[in-house]
């Protein structure tokens, strides 16, 4: 007697592939630190090498949400098409 093994959704999917780039951009772009260690142009008076890290504060927020959004929405996918 032979069983057909259940279709399995792949592992990697678009889906995933993105929320790991959401999760990994604020990390090279601090990490990357000689693409923002310079004075100028400076806002309000705050030099770029600090208002970019700043910046990278609330990008890395938006980010992070919106993984964790496209997170929730993949595995409740999952589970609908599991039952």
């Amino acid at each position: 007697m032979s069983e057909v093994p259940e279709a399995r959704p792949p592992l990697v999917t678009p889906v995933r592939v993105v929320i790991a780039v959401c999760l990994i951009a604020p990390f090279v772009a601090m990490l990357w630190v000689g693409s923002y260690a310079k004075t100028d142009p400076a806002f309000i008076g705050i030099p770029f090498f600090y208002w970019y890290q700043m910046l990278w504060v609330l990008i890395s927020t938006a980010l992070t949400m919106t993984a964790y959004k496209l997170w929730q929405r993949d595995q409740r996918g999952r589970r609908g098409g599991a039952e």
